[in-house]
């Protein structure tokens, strides 16, 4: 059963209602707005929590959204990055091969460039395998060359591949020229054998003039090398035997260590034209045409 204040609060509903009834339309809207006033603070209080909740979903997914984003710019920027070493490799390459090209040129021989595929693990520094062979043009003992000098000569030619020895192998020697016309062998570097780079020049004469500084080139003599080749530059020089003979240490124009392209001679070459970068001199041995019979 309901309570006395219960039927004083139904009563005073129905007495609220009937008099809104009897009241006119213009204090009816009166008071319609005067009942929103009182509740407008809690509605916009509501209203305002409800944006706040919102924006806070909105900042939230946006967070979520840059650390995807930043996550993805990592990766395309790695992406980014090895892209970047294999262009600079590339590049790299290229300059190497124009610079083999353009002394290719310059040089007036007839040559057949060629990638380095291996080295022989038991003489690192001696021999190396290239990617060209007898179907290529390339013949037994035919000398390889980098764009600064000499680099060796074809000691077996297969059909698709070759194998070169390399100048500071004993088993290769050549006839070589100084600048000041005075001749000599190259040798092995038996001196310094850690030093791929390093050679000897010997049986020179025993008031051999030869200094440091000096150029070395192929002398065309007994062997199987044209005059003119760039070998190397005298580092120092000493006396033999009493006096009798001087033996020179030559430093190699070509970078034993780093061979990564190479050019071939091939048979027919012609007269050679001076090699670039290296010091002009006017005592620079001239060149000699062998003809083949």
């Amino acid at each position: 059963m309901l309570k006395r204040k219960h039927y004083i609060a139904l009563i005073l509903i129905v007495v609220v209602v009937v008099v809104l009834f009897k009241l006119p339309g213009q204090t009816v809207g009166k008071l319609k707005l005067a009942i929103t006033g009182l509740f407008l603070p809690a509605m916009s209080t509501a209203g305002a929590a409800r944006d706040l909740s919102g924006k806070t979903g909105q900042a939230l997914t946006s967070k979520g959204e840059l650390l995807r984003q930043n996550d993805q710019l990592r990766r395309e920027n790695q992406e980014l990055k090895f892209q970047l070493q294999q262009f600079a490799a590339i590049t790299n390459e290229n300059a190497r091969l124009t610079q083999l090209l353009g002394w290719q040129h310059k040089a007036a021989w007839h040559f057949k460039a060629a990638r380095v595929l291996a080295r022989d693990p038991a003489s690192w520094w001696r021999t190396v395998q290239i990617d060209v062979g007898t179907r290529d043009g390339i013949s037994n003992n035919a000398p390889v060359l980098t764009a600064e000098g000499l680099a060796g000569r074809v000691s077996l030619a297969g059909e698709t591949s070759s194998q070169v020895i390399l100048l500071g192998d004993p088993n290769l020697r050549v006839a070589a020229m100084v600048e000041n016309k005075e001749t000599g062998i190259i040798m092995v570097d038996s001196s310094d054998p850690q030093d791929e780079n390093m050679v000897d020049l010997g049986y020179l004469a025993g008031n051999s003039q030869v200094k440091e500084g000096l150029n070395v080139f192929t002398w065309g003599e007994g062997g199987y090398f044209s005059a003119g080749l760039p070998i190397g530059k005298i580092v120092d020089s000493k006396k033999n035997d009493n006096g009798l003979t001087t033996e020179a240490r030559v430093r190699l124009f070509a970078r034993m260590g780093s061979l990564e392209e190479v050019l071939v001679m091939l048979p027919g070459e012609l007269t050679p034209a001076p090699a670039p970068n290296l010091p002009a001199s006017n005592s620079r041995p001239k060149a000699t045409t062998t003809k083949k019979k």
